[in-house]
């Protein structure tokens, strides 16, 4: 059965390196890091007292009055943020005739609404059953962001929810692309959100480890595949995209991004192999896109700078890659915008895309002292221009979820990818 072929045409992103596609590219070419101290509450006494928040970020900028924002969960507010950022960016408008019905709205979330649930607890706790909002239960919902953006488009839009830990964005992107490919839909919006920067979220991830300590110089702490590493930073953000059935792009002469070509997720495997599970999914999802290793021409690493997590990624890229590993570009861009979670893998696509428009890879910051676990070519401290026409994306979140995504540069009737 023939498939629909998948495009992206529109990118909208705020990260911990700026709001827009122009601020969060021109950080990532600088290896400009987006991490810093904590100000969303008083970190005094943790282990971890830096994170990447998005900074600047007002609600009222974004999204409308009427929906009342201050009652929208944070990451529910960026997810909604992106998505508006996106259709504009796709040359569209929110009405019948640009968002056809359906429109699938898909959006992957791993930790939920930890503002709202954190602050409900505390005010009933304070005040009692005075304490507790009518609104909270709609806004601590999972469903909670993809409904606001389905609200937004009307009676053609319908909202699904993945959760899958940090894959859950790109598992979230495929979710909808499928739609696509199946003839279900023309056009899909999909994407992932998070902000688990809250002060029992944040402490419970520093309890197991997973944000750094290095307090005294935030943005050198977020180090992938470095020899000095001590583990990722805690992060949050937003990247939401449109989704369109190529002919349907090229016939109202959309830009293009990208092409998703191949997608696959598994499990670790065994189970106590960190990341063990991207060995079958880099296989997986090229095999998918009818490619082979010869035809990836950079690999876009989960590298979240977890001294364990960003060796064992790269022994599953030698398993798969042979030799052809050590020539193949691998960066990974949490050394600027951090770990935010279930937003890490659209960033990386958005990355991605950005990179297929200028023919330019975005370095590792932070990379710093080799580590002879870690020996590949990381394009470390600067840029690089090189011929890009096939992408892979790898993502691993906790509990062992792995997630790998190709994409391709497509020419459109504007010449651009």
């Amino acid at each position: 059965m023939k498939r629909n072929r998948v495009v992206v045409t529109g990118m909208g992103v705020l990260a911990p390196n700026g709001i827009g596609l122009d601020a969060f590219w021109d950080s990532l070419l600088a290896a400009r890091s987006g991490i810093g101290p904590i100000t969303f509450f008083d970190a005094t006494g943790m282990r971890s007292r830096i994170a990447g928040e998005v900074k600047d970020f007002k609600p009222l900028d974004h999204i409308e009055p009427q929906l009342k924002p201050n009652r929208m969960a944070r990451h529910t507010q960026l997810a909604y943020s992106a998505a508006l950022m996106a259709i504009r960016d796709a040359g569209l408008e929110i009405s019948e005739s640009d968002l056809p019905s359906p429109t699938p709205v898909v959006v992957g979330v791993s930790t939920s609404a930890m503002d709202i649930i954190e602050h409900s607890i505390s005010e009933f706790e304070r005040r009692g059953l005075a304490g507790i909002s009518p609104t909270a239960v709609g806004a601590l919902t999972p469903q909670a962001a993809a409904n606001a953006i389905a609200d937004r488009i009307g009676t053609n839009a319908h909202a699904t929810t993945v959760s899958s830990a940090c894959p859950s964005g790109l598992d979230a992107v495929a979710v909808a692309a499928k739609q696509i490919q199946s003839g279900e839909a023309e056009l899909a919006i999909a994407g992932g959100a998070d902000a688990p920067i809250t002060k029992h979220t944040f402490a419970a991830f520093t309890a197991t480890g997973l944000s750094s300590c290095r307090n005294g110089e935030p943005q050198k702490a977020s180090r992938p595949f470095d020899l000095h590493r001590d583990s990722g930073v805690i992060s949050e953000g937003a990247g939401m995209f449109v989704l369109e059935n190529l002919q349907r792009a090229q016939g109202r002469g959309a830009r293009i991004y990208l092409e998703l070509s191949g997608y696959a997720r598994q499990r670790d495997h065994p189970a106590d192999v960190p990341g063990s599970g991207l060995v079958d999914t880099m296989k997986l999802a090229l095999a998918n896109a009818a490619l082979n290793i010869n035809d990836v021409d950079y690999i876009s690493a989960y590298g979240p700078g977890h001294p364990i997590l960003d060796a064992a990624e790269v022994r599953c890229i030698k398993e798969v890659f042979g030799r052809r590993a050590y020539v193949i570009p691998v960066s990974s861009i949490k050394g600027v915008t951090g770990n935010p979670l279930a937003a890490g893998g659209p960033l990386q696509l958005a990355a991605s895309g950005l990179s297929f428009r200028d023919q330019t890879i975005a370095p590792t910051a932070n990379y710093e002292f080799a580590d002879p676990d870690c020996d590949l070519d990381f394009v470390p401290r600067y840029p690089r221009k090189q011929k890009l026409n096939c992408i892979l994306i790898n993502v691993r979140g906790l509990g062992g979820s792995t997630t790998s995504l190709v994409v391709q540069r497509v020419c459109n009737h504007n010449g651009m990818a």
